[in-house]
């Protein structure tokens, strides 16, 4: 994972965050290695959120059973509290591969409990969180939105090149070359590259840069 300091600084205060107000099993999964969920952190959520506010690792949760589970990562709803968004972070031997039939059941039994009892649930693997980052962000950010985490606000007013951008980035899933802006709305790139700076600056739009600062690409949020 490349060092980017802001991420690095936040994730350490997380950490000793949560291990300080925890014990126990939680603590002894916090105190594991943590590759994987530093992963998620790193390459979804950061990316996507632009912090790790609200964030809970190893989140213990009570299911029907009135046992204790761990999930990666907890969110809670701004509104629908206690109930929340949960993660995880799969390895492939770890989570299929060396995982013994019983284990296996134990742990389909769980994803059901948690989602019967009203909990969200998403899982990411390590393949795609290394190669795919991109799709997983995708996920995330309709997992938001859908789900009700992104508290509703005004929107800014659109002009009519701003909505027509965003009409057609959310029609290819949220992700878009801006050449395809360019040939598609029949508008010069300084033309997209304006708009979509504008809407960059109103929160509506990832983009994505090239080493040179050419805009190549735009996710919606």
């Amino acid at each position: 994972m490349s060092a980017d300091p802001a991420f690095e600084r936040a994730y350490d205060e997380m950490m000793e965050k949560a291990i300080k107000a925890s014990a126990g099993e939680r603590k002894r999964r916090l105190l594991l290695d943590r590759f994987n969920e530093k992963l998620l952190a790193q390459h979804v959520w950061w990316e996507v959120r632009g912090d790790l506010a609200g964030l809970i690792p190893e989140m213990e949760i009570t299911d029907l059973k009135d046992g204790t589970r761990f999930s990666d990562y907890g969110f809670l709803h701004p509104i629908r509290r206690p109930r929340g968004l949960l993660m995880e972070a799969d390895a492939f031997g770890t989570h299929v591969r060396d995982v013994s039939r019983w284990k296996y059941a134990d742990n389909l039994e769980r994803q059901n409990h948690l989602l019967i009892d009203g909990w969200h649930l998403l899982r990411f693997s390590r393949d795609d969180m290394l190669e795919k980052p991109r799709r997983c962000q995708q996920t995330l950010l309709a997992a938001l939105s859908a789900w009700g985490f992104i508290a509703p606000k005004d929107r800014p007013r659109l002009n009519v090149y701003e909505r027509a951008i965003l009409h057609y980035a959310r029609e290819q899933a949220g992700n878009v070359k801006v050449g395809e802006l360019v040939e598609q709305l029949e508008v010069s790139y300084r033309s997209i590259g304006r708009h979509t700076l504008v809407l960059e600056q109103k929160g509506l739009v990832i983009l994505e840069r090239s080493a040179g600062g050419r805009i190549m690409k735009l996710m919606s949020k």
